[in-house]
């Protein structure tokens, strides 16, 4: 029973862990460079998945933007340098957290700015709704005669 239960704690923190696409030769041997590969490589996105940075993408060309940034680091770049780099040949789409400049404002203002107009829209519309006066129209005898008919039935 105790095997049991270690063995699917196990199974649940590994499920839990994020799951690596670095490949053993990609680890660079200086753990200081390492880190800032893994640091950059959290914040740039694969191309090819878009939900994944490239650090937990198997695909190529998330391979060879890991290799590129190492090698930009053995080189000598900061760590904005190399992003500015990547962001350079590939866009500003490989950002996991674009940028809050330029065009880029529209965006992000764009969330709240329509949550505040629905909230002000939806409130008229109750306010307008709840003075509106209730008109109630009378029936003819005709109608009523009718009415009484089918209530019969």
């Amino acid at each position: 029973m105790k095997r049991l239960i270690l063995s699917s704690l196990l199974a649940m923190s590994l499920s839990m862990s994020p799951a690596l696409a670095v490949n053993p030769d990609e680890v660079l041997g200086d753990p200081a460079l390492e880190q800032r590969a893994r640091d950059i490589s959290i914040d740039l996105r694969c191309v090819v998945c878009r939900g994944e940075n490239i650090d937990e993408s198997n695909a190529p060309i998330a391979r060879d933007l890991r290799l590129l940034v190492r090698e930009r680091l053995v080189e000598g770049d900061s760590n904005d340098e190399v992003v500015d780099f990547v962001v350079e040949r590939y866009g500003e789409y490989v950002l996991m957290k674009p940028n809050t400049s330029g065009a880029n404002v529209i965006l992000w203002a764009a969330g709240p700015v329509l949550l505040i107009v629905a909230l002000i829209a939806g409130g008229l519309y109750l306010r307008r709704r709840s003075q509106a006066k209730e008109t109630a129209v009378a029936l003819s005898s005709d109608e009523e005669a009718r009415l009484q008919e089918l209530l019969k039935d």
